[in-house]
């Protein structure tokens, strides 16, 4: 039995093997076709300017590059929000193998303690990884919860794009981005997003919709990266 705070699917035996399954299949897999890809990044002086500055990156990306995210930056010790639903289980499962963290919730299941437990771990100094379309969607509808972190926390949130010259798409609501075997990827980070302590609504929304088109801005920047020369 599952409790009053559990998602109902955990009451499933076999939801729950499957959800292990995925995660120890899932590892090696990213491991093996990982190791292959070829890696153009760009903007790495803004997380590291970040970090100088005493502060640390609310890392705010499409749910959809969320497989190339995993193995570019892995073993940093980033805190991702993972929903608490089937998906946002195994995919945990895996990404926990990868050197990340997670916090449980989503923008429809207990947003505020994941938020509230964010932040916690932002103040003990680690970076946090947010899929500001997550956990499903509408796709590339940045939600609020990166700029409501980065009031909250006093860290400035940090723009990026992964993007594949050769890649698979998932026949998901956030049509996912798998990079095929040697494929050269794109990774770009934008300048840093700063939101006053004291932002209202209407400064909360700016924020955002800033957000939003930045991520856009940094997707067409990564396409010309990956066919310059």
């Amino acid at each position: 039995m599952t409790t009053p705070s559990e998602p109902a699917w955990r009451a499933s035996r076999s939801r729950r093997l499957q959800a292990s399954a995925i995660g120890a299949l899932g590892v090696p897999a990213i491991h093996a076709v990982g190791r292959t890809w070829r890696w153009r990044a760009e903007g790495w002086e803004h997380l590291n300017g970040i970090i100088a500055g005493g502060h640390q990156p609310v890392m705010a990306f499409w749910h959809g590059r969320i497989l190339p995210a995993i193995y570019y930056f892995r073993r940093r010790g980033i805190v991702v929000i993972t929903s608490d639903n089937f998906d946002g289980e195994w995919i945990a499962r895996i990404i926990h193998r990868f050197g990340f963290d997670t916090v449980r919730g989503s923008t429809s299941r207990n947003a505020a303690r994941a938020a509230l437990k964010a932040k916690r771990r932002m103040d003990e100094g680690r970076a946090v990884g947010v899929t500001v379309d997550g956990p499903r969607g509408p796709a590339r509808v940045a939600q609020p919860g990166a700029v409501w972190l980065a009031k909250a926390s006093g860290n400035p949130v940090l723009p990026f794009h992964i993007e594949a010259a050769h890649h698979w798409t998932a026949r998901s609501w956030d049509a996912a981005q798998v990079p095929r075997p040697f494929s050269l990827v794109a990774v770009v980070m934008g300048e840093p997003l700063w939101v006053p302590a004291d932002a209202d609504e209407a400064t909360l929304e700016q924020k955002r919709v800033e957000l939003e088109r930045t991520l856009f801005a940094l997707e067409a920047r990564a396409l010309a990266l990956l066919q310059d020369p």
